[in-house]
């Protein structure tokens, strides 16, 4: 089974940040045209155990879980609020916590929200460069979704989605499965432990 990741930054509930999340997972589950498990990450409700482990260095319980839900997933499609014409500090916050190399190569769908079309390039010169440096795959297309884009016959909206949408899922089954390290594979002789434990 196909295992997609959505994470949204969004703060409030209803929250229009989720709301284009939901369609872009929509639009990726439609094209992957298979079984596809999605698991959507609301980074609200993991704020206070980010900071924790950012100051820790490891993140622990339930946070543990998302951060493992989504390094393990077969594509991401990652959500966020534009405020001050950037990303939000809790969208940053998640991937800061996140190991520098437990996202290389991962197939991934950049989204934004705001109130106005004018921060839409925050996704160009904010959130590809973090992506970037995270070593991903970002697909061609970005979604940004402003106030007037929904609820409007005549926004173009839908048709990036499912453009975006499609993109994902083309990469996500282009990319070949990780392979799984056996820990037990090699195993450390006993009698080395030994000297190392006496040492």
């Amino acid at each position: 089974m196909t295992t997609l990741a959505v994470v949204s930054a969004g703060l409030g509930r209803p929250s229009s940040t989720r709301l284009l999340a939901d369609r872009l997972a929509a639009a990726t589950a439609e094209a992957l045209r298979g079984d596809t498990a999605v698991e959507t990450i609301e980074l609200r409700d993991h704020a206070h155990a980010m900071v924790d482990a950012t100051l820790t260095g490891f993140p622990s319980g339930a946070f543990r879980a998302a951060v493992e839900t989504v390094t393990g997933a077969d594509g991401l499609i990652a959500v966020t609020p534009v405020f001050n014409a950037s990303y939000t500090g809790l969208f940053k916050t998640f991937f800061d916590v996140l190991d520098r190399d437990a996202l290389e190569g991962k197939p991934v769908l950049l989204g934004a929200t705001g109130g106005t079309a004018r921060h839409s390039l925050a996704i160009d010169y904010a959130m590809r460069p973090l992506f970037a440096y995270l070593r991903t795959s970002v697909v061609p297309t970005a979604v940004y979704a402003a106030s007037e884009d929904w609820g409007s016959a005549d926004t173009a909206l839908p048709d990036r989605v499912a453009r975006a949408g499609a993109e994902l899922a083309a990469l996500m089954e282009a990319r070949p499965a990780p392979a799984k390290d056996d820990p037990y594979e090699n195993p450390v002789p006993f009698e080395e432990l030994l000297s190392t434990s006496s040492r």
